[in-house]
């Protein structure tokens, strides 16, 4: 079963006496074990589409279905559970809770869920060693770097054991060192361990991490492509720009519509 499909997605906000169009007609799916970046200028509508996934807002038309479940006409209830067991959310920001430790932002989706004792603990634990944090589990969010922050902040999305990890911008506070570790562990999360991760950046460096690429513009997905055969960053930097310029090429010959 596709852990992640989108299709047809149409979202319209109305900004004064205008209605803009963030999405028009978005269909993409996401393999299980893949790992996908989503890349666009800010107002292309990555964002918007993120946040379709994760039922944080909903499409005027077309569906989003997370493990073969449509989660568009959900109620908010029903949607909350969902999203809780079945979607792991990164941020840009950590938003951990300053009062608790590392084990204990971690355990939190599980606690939410009444679930407590040795087999939350078990969890805690592995996930602490994947993440190589078990030195930092009693320690708090004041006390840890950015990238421990992060990192405690994937743990929490990875504690229900989700079908999807959709992460907007992760690496968007942290330095150079520390979004090169947060990015491969991103990677390794995918390759090593099978986790289905989106990924919403508009940084190459970020993106070359991911296996392929998605490029958004003016609500609209123009292209796709595969990273393993690029030799990095800046060869991906070159590739999306090339897209861009061809979709602009493209929109000039049918007379500035598509």
């Amino acid at each position: 079963m596709t852990p992640l499909a989108v299709e047809n997605a149409v979202k319209t906000f109305r900004q004064g006496d205008r209605r803009v169009t963030a999405l028009a007609g978005v269909s993409l799916s996401v393999e299980k074990g893949q790992f996908l970046a989503i890349m666009g200028a800010s107002g292309s509508g990555k964002s918007t589409l993120l946040h379709l996934m994760a039922g944080l807002t909903s499409p005027d038309s077309g569906r989003i279905l997370i493990d073969g479940q449509d989660i568009t006409n959900m109620g908010d209830r029903d949607l909350t559970l969902f999203r809780r067991r079945h979607v792991g959310l990164v941020f840009q920001a950590f938003n951990l809770i300053p009062t608790l430790t590392a084990a204990e932002n971690m355990a939190l989706p599980l606690m939410l869920e009444g679930r407590n004792g040795s087999g939350v603990a078990g969890r805690i634990d592995e996930l602490l060693e994947t993440l190589g944090l078990s030195h930092r589990r009693e320690h708090r969010p004041d006390v840890m770097s950015g990238g421990e922050q992060q990192r405690v902040a994937i743990g929490r999305a990875l504690a229900a054991d989700p079908a999807v990890i959709l992460a907007d911008e992760p690496t968007g506070n942290l330095d150079s060192t520390n979004s090169e570790s947060v990015c491969e562990l991103l990677r390794d999360l995918s390759a090593r361990h099978g986790k289905t991760i989106v990924m919403v950046t508009h940084e190459p460096t970020v993106a070359i991490f991911a296996q392929q690429v998605c490029v958004m513009k003016d609500g609209r997905l123009i292209a796709q492509f595969a990273t393993g055969e690029l030799a990095g960053a800046p060869d991906l930097a070159v590739k999306y720009q090339a897209c861009l310029r061809a979709e602009g090429t493209e929109a000039v010959r049918h007379g500035g519509t598509k």
